[in-house]
Parts: C-alpha cells; sequence; structure tokens
C-alpha cells in the first residue's frame, strides 16, 4: 500500500484588504501568521499564502505590496511549522522567488504559467511543485457572461496544454499540480458540471487541486450568505474526493478534514 496519503488539505491564508470571503481579517501579519497556525492544528497538510485577491472584479497590487504582505508570513510559518508545507499563491515571479527563498516551496499559479514570463523558467530552476490552474479571462472580468461548448473538454484541453508547456520549459511532470478554477470564469451550470465529470480531468494524470470553498455557485444553490456555506464546501470537497481529486482548498480546515477522513475510510472499507 502507497505511504502518500489518500488527500491533503489545503489551508487558505489571505493577506489581503479584499478577498471575498475573509478581506481584510488576516491583512496584518501577526493575524495571518496566527491563522496559518491554526490551520496547521487543524489538519492541513499545505498553507496557501497569498497577497492578492483573485475575487470577481478584483484588481490587481504591485509587487512590492504582494510582497510585503506574503514575506514576512510566509518566514514565520516555516519557522514554526517544519513538517507542513507552505504555498505562495502568485502570478508574479519576483513574488514566487522571494516566497521560495523565505521557505516556500509550492507555487501556485492561476494564470497557469501565462501571467509572467519569467514563472517558468523559476519554477524549473528551483524544482518546486506548480499548481497550474484554469481561468477564463481574468479575475476583473471573468465571470462577464463566460462561455464554453463544453466545459470539461475546454479545461481538460487547457490543462492538458499547460502541462505540456510546462514540461517544455522543464518542469518535471510530477512536480505539476492541476486545478480545474471552479467559479474562475464558470457559471453555476459550469461548475457542477466539472464536478460531475471529473474522471475526465483526473485522466489527465497529475494530482487535481480543486477550490469551492465558500464560493458564490453554493451560495446560489442554497441561498446561504460567504460565511454560511460550509455545508455546500463540504458536500462539494466528498464528492469531488470520491471523482478522483486530491488536494482540497478551503477556509474552514478542521471540518472539512474530518469529511475527508470519514469519505477515504468509507471508500478504502
Amino acid at each position: 500500500m502507497s505511504s502518500r496519503p489518500a488527500f491533503e488539505v489545503m489551508g487558505i491564508v489571505n493577506v489581503t484588504p479584499d478577498s471575498f470571503s475573509d478581506g481584510g481579517r488576516y491583512l496584518d501579519a501577526d493575524a495571518a501568521i496566527a491563522h496559518g497556525l491554526e490551520l496547521a492544528a487543524q489538519g492541513a497538510a499545505i498553507i496557501d499564502v497569498g497577497g492578492e485577491s483573485t475575487r470577481p472584479g478584483a484588481e490587481p497590487v504591485t509587487e512590492t505590496e504582494e510582497l510585503r504582505r506574503v514575506v514576512p508570513v510566509i518566514e514565520a510559518l516555516r519557522a514554526a511549522l517544519p513538517d507542513t508545507r507552505i504555498s505562495v499563491d502568485t502570478c508574479k515571479a519576483a513574488v514566487a522567488r522571494a516566497a521560495l527563498d523565505a521557505g516556500a516551496e509550492i507555487v501556485n499559479d492561476v494564470t497557469a504559467l501565462r501571467g509572467d514570463p519569467e514563472m517558468a523558467a523559476l519554477v524549473a530552476e528551483r524544482g518546486v511543485t506548480v499548481c497550474l490552474m484554469h481561468m477564463q479571462g481574468e479575475p476583473r472580468t471573468m465571470q462577464d457572461d463566460p462561455h464554453y461548448d463544453d466545459v470539461v473538454g475546454e479545461v481538460a484541453q487547457f490543462l492538458a496544454e499547460r502541462l505540456a508547456a510546462a514540461v517544455a520549459a522543464g518542469v518535471a511532470a510530477e512536480r505539476v499540480i492541476l486545478d480545474p478554477g471552479i467559479g474562475f470564469g464558470k457559471t453555476v451550470d459550469h461548475n457542477l458540471e466539472l464536478l460531475h465529470r471529473l474522471d475526465e480531468l483526473v485522466a489527465l494524470g497529475r494530482p487535481l487541486l480543486i477550490g469551492t470553498s465558500r464560493k458564490s455557485f453554493l451560495g446560489r444553490l442554497t441561498g446561504r450568505e460567504v460565511d454560511d456555506r460550509l455545508a455546500g464546501t463540504i458536500a462539494t470537497n466528498v464528492i469531488a474526493f470520491e471523482r478522483g481529486a486530491r488536494i482540497f482548498r478551503v477556509h474552514d480546515v478542521g471540518s472539512v478534514h474530518d469529511a475527508l477522513t470519514v469519505a477515504a475510510a468509507t471508500v478504502a472499507a
């Protein structure tokens, strides 16, 4: 039997004033560090630190400001959590480089290495893990009437192409995680179709990351406000796990970790 865990929970630390769920709550470095420590205690195998919001309509921030937000947090978490992997959520190579120097070991790039021409070479040179995500458009415009002829087929083709591009740039294939980008340039129906046909993305052969936590499509389905979408988050993550996803990016680490632990035990029974 493989020693690889059945699943990994990635806890979200938004060092931002404007993220859709917890904007401003952890903008202070000390608050962000304390939150990261709490997420690790709840069972997060990965802490994902981001300094630029990617919510619909978000405006970009400067490289200098993003560095100011994330580097001290990553340094402190690295010192305090030697056994926890740290991810930096950025599309800027300079920010990724500084974050890796500070102790991060995963680059979570929502542009799938398209946002900065230096990012692919950096990831290849450092030999670190990279997460490649699908997004139609950019955060400011991605929810302006997104359209697909076949959302799953098009997302799968995009991810396959970005995986090939990463490998061509010198990134080891086994260092790549793929993310279909739930909620990034997708309607409620698009998100549901991706979850329904997740096996077609799992077939690409790389670990699949799912990020549904507290997202607006859960609110559309349930009528719940952003802070009351835990049940929907758990449902989508358990379904995604059963269909082959293995990394789950969430705000509510403890509850999701418990749900996935039960799901994994049931699947393995």
